[in-house]
């Protein structure tokens, strides 16, 4: 019996279009910047902005500038470069977008968690911390760049949030006056008055032995 012979046809050159609506991906929220959220309403955010939870009341977070971007690129480059020559210990480094959730009481199920924050930088040597969501506890190590939209928050909101976490050192990154402000916890969970370093100086990183950061190399090139 003769086999028929198949005709194939040449795919279309033209484009096909899709029409589906937009609220499909993104469905409009309606959030009311008054109630206090925990991480579970979070999760069900499916939009496409960034926000943070702070005492469960929402920070929505611009798109950073240029100056802010390329601190958090060049100084993750100077962490990571010196932490991947440490054969025997473990640095985990993460840049915002990644979801640190707080945990002030103990608290580890979603809907008991009123604390998530996108740090720009942040270091992690327990490993056990981190999971499929991002980091459950207190980082490290904590930078966060100053823009004149973080401005209060970086200063006042998550100084104290941190500190009460137990982030062991926290950097504020300020672009405008090229300085560095270092925060160290105490053993009675409160942070030291902080020490300022100016571009022409080094700031050691406390929780890397033998790192220190030169900030004329950050600054240099922005």
């Amino acid at each position: 019996m003769k086999k028929e012979k198949k005709i194939y046809k040449e795919p279309s050159s033209e484009p096909v279009i899709v029409e589906e609506p937009f609220a499909m991906y993104y469905p409009k929220l309606n959030l009311d910047e008054t109630k206090r959220y925990t991480y579970a309403d979070y999760l069900t955010w499916l939009d496409d902005k960034r926000r943070e939870l702070i005492d469960g009341f929402i920070y929505l977070m611009p798109a950073p500038k240029r100056i802010h971007a390329h601190l958090v690129t060049e100084s993750g480059n100077l962490f990571y470069t010196f932490t991947r020559k440490k054969e025997k210990k473990k640095y985990y480094i993460y840049y915002a977008p990644f979801d640190v959730r707080l945990t002030l009481n103990n608290e580890t199920s979603d809907d008991k968690i009123y604390d998530v924050v996108q740090p720009d930088i942040c270091i992690i040597c327990d490993s056990s911390k981190l999971d499929d969501k991002g980091c459950i506890g207190a980082p490290d190590l904590v930078v966060e760049i100053l823009s004149t939209s973080t401005l209060k928050k970086d200063w006042n909101y998550k100084f104290n949030l941190y500190e009460a976490a137990g982030v062991r050192e926290y950097w504020i990154v300020d672009p405008n006056t090229r300085r560095v402000n270092v925060f160290l916890l105490q053993p009675d969970g409160r942070y030291n008055m902080g020490t300022t370093y100016n571009c022409n100086q080094k700031t050691p990183v406390h929780i890397i032995e033998g790192l220190e950061i030169d900030l004329k190399e950050l600054f240099e090139n922005e």
